[in-house]
């Protein structure tokens, strides 16, 4: 025999000789039963720890000077794209100047043709429209107004638009523009009243300041008349028979880039049914009314949402890029594997018909409408100082996967063994009351 080590006494594992050891059939079962359960619980844990999973993050949103976009695609069934106007105003209600946008109107048959697509231009912001074709030495008359300060040949109206543009600076109403030169060579009392029945669909997206603020889409020219912005309504109103409403769908509403499926899935993983309606509560938001002095308005209360992929690090900010380097759509969506800088939403509602009274056709008696006001769809939104961070992570570390694969062999051997030995008592136990 050889001697002994001084680590034998330390042994906690003592063996049996062969000789002593019996092996038996429901041993074998439970043995092969054992390593199978090892086996399946083994892949259990390598799954969990392959699975990825979004940990949210509430911070207080530190960004200065960034800019956001506004993604839109609303319907106006009874609004004519030629009397439709589009503004965005800041906080202190002044219009945005050098806003980027590439929103288009779409023109649509009236709803009694089914309101089909008829053709789709490209909306001018603030901005009048061009004069072609004219003599270089043309100088349009401005009929009393003083020319307006965008207008393509200095002290002139060349065009239309820039006419209307000059009485909106003085806050006369423009009317149909009879009488008026420039608009009567452009037709724009024939178009007008060719679109009369038509419907608009605006589509498109806008990059903004991230600072509070308000967009609308109301009928008219817009133009400041002292601290108050407001519309010429003189065609709205003057529909020659045609009943116009501000009656809208609101097919998709988005503030920043949208968030992919797959993401959207993994983040819905969380325990709460979670999709890009989550982050858009306005998409698919119909509201109908046969009154022309009426308005809908919206209050949006924007939080900053960023959604950081597994193994991200931070090297720079998609955000610092320059944002006039950025095409309009790509503004908070890096390349892939990198962050992606978007906003969610809440949002509440209001209605009401600018001819006052009560509410009493919504069941509030006792709510009061103020009188006066501009028909249109307003939509007033406000910037959270928080953010939001989804962060991708794994479901448990690599020790933690050691460690319960660990748990899994030694728990499993441990039951699988007192399940043997209770087999084998039980059946000696038989044996014996049967020999005797």
């Amino acid at each position: 025999m050889p001697p002994k080590s001084r680590f034998t006494r330390l042994d906690a594992f003592t063996k049996t000789v062969e000789d002593a050891r019996i092996r038996t059939t429901s041993g074998g079962i439970v043995t092969l039963t054992s390593l199978l359960l090892i086996l399946y619980l083994t892949w259990s844990e390598w799954a969990e720890y392959r699975r990825i999973i979004v940990r949210p993050e509430l911070i207080v949103d530190k960004g200065r000077g960034e800019k956001m976009e506004i993604h839109m695609n609303i319907s106006f069934p009874r609004v004519p794209c030629e009397l439709l106007t589009l503004d965005v105003m800041d906080v202190s209600g002044e219009v945005q100047t050098g806003v980027m946008h590439g929103v288009n109107k779409v023109r649509l048959r009236s709803e009694s043709e089914g309101g089909g697509m008829i053709d789709t231009t490209a909306l001018e912001l603030h901005e009048g429209e061009g004069a072609e074709h004219l003599d270089p030495e043309y100088c349009g008359e401005c009929y009393g107004a003083p020319a307006p300060s965008n207008a393509q040949k200095s002290g002139c109206c060349n065009t239309c638009a820039e006419v209307r543009d000059a009485y909106a600076s003085v806050s006369w109403s423009f009317g149909r523009g009879e009488g008026v030169e420039q608009c009567e060579r452009e037709h724009y009392s024939q178009h007008l009243d060719e679109q009369r029945r038509e419907g608009c669909r605006i589509e498109g997206g806008i990059r903004v300041n991230k600072v509070v603020g308000n967009f609308h889409f109301a009928p008219g020219k817009s133009f400041s008349n002292g601290n108050m912005h407001v519309h010429d309504l003189d065609n709205y109103f003057n529909s020659n028979g045609v009943e116009h409403s501000f009656t809208h769908k609101i097919h998709h509403l988005r503030f920043g880039p949208e968030l992919p499926d797959d993401v959207v899935k993994r983040v819905g993983k969380k325990g709460m049914a979670w999709s890009n309606h989550h982050l858009n509560p306005l998409d698919d938001t119909e509201q109908k009314t046969e009154e022309k002095p009426f308005n809908f308005m919206y209050f949006v209360k924007v939080v900053s949402t960023a959604y950081l992929p597994l193994g991200w690090e931070r090297t720079g900010s998609i955000l610092d890029i320059p944002h006039e380097l950025v095409e309009l759509g790509g503004y908070g969506k890096g390349d892939a594997g990198s962050s992606i800088e978007t906003h969610q939403y809440s949002v509440t509602s209001h209605k009401r018909s600018l001819a006052g009274g009560d509410a009493q056709d919504e069941g509030h008696k006792e709510r009061l409408h103020a009188r006066g006001g501009i028909p249109g769809v307003f939509f007033s939104y406000d910037i959270s100082p928080m953010k939001v961070i989804n962060r991708e992570a794994r479901a448990k570390s690599f020790s933690g996967f050691l460690v319960g694969v660990c748990a899994v062999v030694g728990g499993t051997l441990t039951v699988a063994a007192a399940i043997d030995r209770m087999l084998y008592e039980g059946h000696q136990r038989v044996k014996k009351m049967h020999s005797s």
